[in-house]
């Protein structure tokens, strides 16, 4: 992927909206929205932005599963579930 070609300045966006939605819904690749020179937005289709959102929501977890472990916060498998039975139980 060459991020060289995905990078638009806004007077582009105003004057090609449906060209630059078609050409993300169909590469799933962001585009780079400038203004003045500078990168001021990415633009990217719906799924790709839902996919992107829950990886960061594994990678979230995965991190404070990681300081749980560090910090000594755990409880072995057989108490856990263990415990869950109990509460099932009793309802």
């Amino acid at each position: 992927m060459n991020i060289a070609n995905d990078i638009r300045p806004v007077t582009y966006l105003k004057a090609n909206t449906a060209d630059l939605l078609k050409q993300i819904n169909d590469t799933h690749r962001p585009v780079i929205i400038t203004q003045n020179g500078e990168p001021r937005a990415v633009l990217q289709d719906p799924q790709s932005f839902e996919n992107m959102r829950n990886a960061i929501g594994i990678l979230k977890l995965l991190s404070q599963g990681e300081e749980d472990i560090k910090k000594g916060n755990v409880i072995e498998q057989n108490d856990l579930f263990s415990k869950i039975e109990k509460k099932i139980k009793k309802k």
